[in-house]
C-alpha cells in the first residue's frame, strides 16, 4: 500500500483560495471537499518528489489504487462514488507535467487543463450534493476556466521550471528564454495580447461554469460560487493592469478576498437570470459522463 495519509490541514496549507471559500460549505461537505483536496495534493507533492522523471511512480501508484478495494483513497471513491477513471485522467495532466511541457494548440492547452483541473470539478459533484449529470460539463469547464487563470498568473514562473502552457501557435517565434528573461519587455506588446486572448477565453469557460451553478443545491452553492469569484478576480487584476507581463504574481490578498465576497452577494441572488447560456467551445472528453 501507498504511504498516503489524509492530512486534513493540507487546504488550509496549501489552498488559499479554496480555503476560504471552503469556510461557506456546511462541515460534512466540508470535510469530503478537504479529503479530496488531500488526495489531489498527494499526487501532486508525488510528481514534484523529485527533479526526475516521476512518471511511471505515478502511473504505478494509481494502478495500485485502481486495483487495491481497501486502499483508503479506492474506498474514498467509492463511498462518494466518484468513478476513479476521473483520478487517472488527472494523472495524466501530471504525467504530462514530467516530460518538456510545450504546448502546441489551443485545443493542447484545454484537454491539459481538463485533466489537471476539470477532473476536480468533476470529482467535486458527489461532495457537493449535485446529482445532475447535465452539470458535469459545467463543472469541467469551471475547473478548465480556473486553470487559464493559474496559467495566465504564473506564465513567468512556469518559464523558469522549464514549462510552457501558452500554446505554440499563440506564442510564435517568442521563446521560452525571452518568456523567463529579465528583458521581458522586449516582447510586452505579443504578450499583452496573448494574455487578453488567454483571459478572454477563461471568461467563456467562467461563464459556462455559472450557468450551471442552478444545478448545485443552495446550501453548498455559494462556496462553489465564491471560490470562482476570486479565482477570476485573479484574471480581472491582470486585465486592469493592461494585461503586462510581468516578474511579479498577481495574486489577492485576504482583504481582496472579502471585498470580491462582499461585492459578489448581489450577483450570487441573480444567478440565474444573469447566467443563463451554455456556450459549446470544446470537445467531449472521455470520462466526462460516466
Amino acid at each position: 500500500m501507498s504511504d498516503y495519509s489524509y492530512d486534513p490541514q493540507s487546504l488550509e496549507k496549501h489552498g488559499k483560495s479554496f480555503y476560504w471559500a471552503s469556510i461557506f460549505l456546511p462541515n460534512q461537505n466540508k470535510s469530503a471537499a478537504s479529503e479530496l483536496y488531500s488526495i489531489c495534493r498527494y499526487f501532486d507533492d508525488l510528481a514534484d518528489e523529485t527533479p526526475n522523471d516521476q512518471s511511471e511512480k505515478l502511473k504505478n501508484e494509481f494502478e495500485q489504487i485502481y486495483n487495491n478495494a481497501e486502499h483508503p483513497i479506492n474506498k474514498f471513491f467509492k463511498k462518494h462514488n466518484i468513478p476513479i477513471q476521473i483520478l487517472g485522467d488527472l494523472i495524466k495532466g501530471l504525467v504530462r507535467d514530467q516530460k518538456l511541457v510545450r504546448i502546441q494548440t489551443e485545443r493542447d492547452l484545454i484537454e491539459y487543463s481538463y485533466q489537471v483541473a476539470g477532473t476536480v470539478g468533476l470529482m467535486m459533484q458527489p461532495l457537493i450534493l449535485v446529482n445532475n449529470k447535465q452539470a458535469n460539463k459545467h463543472a469541467i469547464d469551471l475547473g478548465i476556466a480556473m486553470q487559464l487563470t493559474n496559467i495566465a498568473r504564473d506564465i513567468y514562473e512556469d518559464a523558469n521550471m522549464n514549462r510552457v502552457y501558452l500554446p505554440k501557435e499563440w506564442l510564435r517565434d517568442i521563446s521560452i528564454e525571452q518568456l523567463k528573461s529579465d528583458s521581458i519587455y522586449e516582447i510586452q506588446t505579443q504578450m499583452s495580447k496573448i494574455l487578453k486572448k488567454l483571459i478572454g477565453l477563461s471568461e467563456i469557460y467562467y461563464q459556462n461554469g455559472f450557468s450551471g451553478m442552478k444545478y448545485i443545491p443552495i446550501k453548498t452553492r455559494l462556496a462553489i460560487f465564491f471560490a470562482a469569484k476570486i479565482y477570476r478576480a485573479i484574471g480581472m487584476k491582470i486585465k486592469n493592469n493592461n494585461y503586462l507581463y510581468s516578474n511579479k504574481r498577481v495574486y489577492l490578498n485576504k482583504l481582496n478576498k472579502l471585498w470580491v465576497t462582499i461585492k459578489s452577494l448581489p450577483e450570487f441572488i441573480l444567478l440565474k437570470t444573469i447566467y443563463r447560456s451554455y456556450t459549446p467551445i470544446r470537445e467531449s472528453f472521455q470520462n466526462e459522463n460516466l
